[in-house]
């Protein structure tokens, strides 16, 4: 393959697209999701439990899905993944905008899971990872700051729905998503050694490694299933995530209805709504650099210590005064951007870049597939108690067991030094 390196290395050009499509996908279709709650809940009358479902059933497909996407961005690379999985999340979102029973509402969020499991985080992170090694922290946080300004689009969506209806905006949406996607995807590329290049623009020409440092790390890089689900790290690393992540996914789908519960009127809410994953870009990209220069076990630690204290403040928030909203912010924000820039680079860290979409996907199904019930029992909570407050003691209680994981995660072993796939 005829291919000179330019100047910028295109590792920042992958980033870029990267950021722009976390930017859309988390925007539209996770963070400003809690827009649609209401206004679906109140047209049909289904109960905040079944209109929570819809959201648990994406979120298990998406674990499902996950392990199978990590395999196939190993072998084929991220550009097919992201444009067929662009197609398929605008036909779900399609179909969500035609819905007329619950059965109908719940086969839209499969499908759309389908596809948005082929060009979200697995597949975009994995991208990253291959691309980068000594600074794989920066462009995962810069890349994690895309979710985060993704929140902007809360509002605009809040005020199309407003304007035009929650039909019509999914119809919208489903066409930005085709137009944006589509030619984005032709930006990115598998391997930087298949242009000439190394990770963190090393010149292919003149790599110079330590041959015993390569052949462990090769060791350590290729990871079969079995091996990894029977694996201390890999366990460490997914019970953290996972109690990390089912707060995140909650909180998402709930912020609305909870502070509508606690009488704080539409527009505010949704003010509160975009400014949490704004705020989550602090965190981004912060804790994304320090995970370069510190030990990424005790940074990570850091954010989900953040993220406990801020969901203490947001359960007081019903009770005490909506004045607790101002350090749950602060501290929820910036702890939850911490901890989704943190997972990507943890994961390499440990595993190794060979094997990482297998590895990471694996991670990622296993915290879809469990954390998926958190919407649906926060839901439940409130329809059953009347108040949210529990739940986010609860998952408070979740964020800390997450710290004490991650802290005690041992060093991958391999069983085997000749692991293969």
């Amino acid at each position: 393959m005829n291919w000179k390196p330019s100047k910028v290395f295109y590792g920042w050009w992958i980033v870029g697209a990267a950021f722009i499509i976390g930017f859309f996908i988390a925007g539209s279709m996770f963070q400003s999701f809690t827009a649609f709650f209401e206004p679906i809940a109140d047209e049909f009358g289904w109960s905040y439990a079944e209109v929570s479902l819809g959201f648990s059933l994406r979120g298990m497909a998406l674990g499902l899905f996950a392990p199978l996407v990590g395999v196939l961005v190993d072998r084929w690379g991220p550009r097919r993944l992201i444009f067929f999985g662009a197609i398929a999340a605008a036909s779900g979102v399609l179909l969500l905008s035609k819905v007329n029973s619950l059965a109908m509402y719940y086969t839209a969020f499969l499908l759309m899971a389908a596809g948005l499991s082929s060009c979200t985080l697995t597949v975009l992170m994995t991208a990253i990872a291959n691309w980068f090694h000594a600074k794989i922290g920066l462009a995962c946080g810069i890349v994690t700051c895309g979710f985060g300004f993704g929140g902007l689009l809360i509002p605009v969506i809040v005020r199309l729905i407003d304007s035009f209806g929650w039909r019509s905006c999914l119809v919208i949406l489903a066409l930005v998503m085709l137009v944006l996607l589509l030619p984005l995807s032709f930006f990115f590329r598998h391997k930087p050694e298949q242009y000439g290049y190394m990770p963190d623009n090393q010149a292919y020409k003149q790599r110079e490694f330590d041959i015993s440092l390569k052949t462990a790390a090769s060791n350590a890089e290729k990871p079969g299933m079995k091996e990894l689900l029977t694996n201390r790290a890999f366990w460490h690393l997914a019970i953290a995530f996972t109690a990390f992540h089912m707060s995140l996914v909650s909180v998402v789908a709930h912020i609305m209805p909870y502070l509508s519960s606690i009488n704080m009127t539409r527009t505010n809410a949704s003010i509160i709504a975009t400014a949490m994953p704004l705020i989550s870009i602090i965190g981004s990209f912060t804790f994304g650099r320090l995970g370069d220069r510190l030990e990424r076990k005790k940074v990570a630690a850091l954010t989900y210590a953040m993220s406990g204290i801020g969901l203490i403040c947001l359960a007081l928030a019903s009770t005490i005064s909506l004045w607790a909203l101002a350090p749950f912010l602060l501290f929820y924000g910036i702890g939850y951007g911490g901890g989704n820039a943190m997972r990507p680079s943890l994961t390499s860290e440990v595993f190794g870049r060979e094997s990482f979409g297998k590895v990471f996907g694996l991670m990622v199904g296993i915290n879809s597939l469990i954390s998926s019930v958190g919407p649906l029992l926060a839901g439940w909570t409130y329809d059953n108690l009347g108040s949210y407050q529990p739940i986010w003691f609860i998952y408070a209680g979740l964020a800390f067991i997450a710290l004490i994981s991650v802290l005690t995660t041992p060093a991958y072993a391999p069983k085997n030094s000749k692991l293969n796939y």
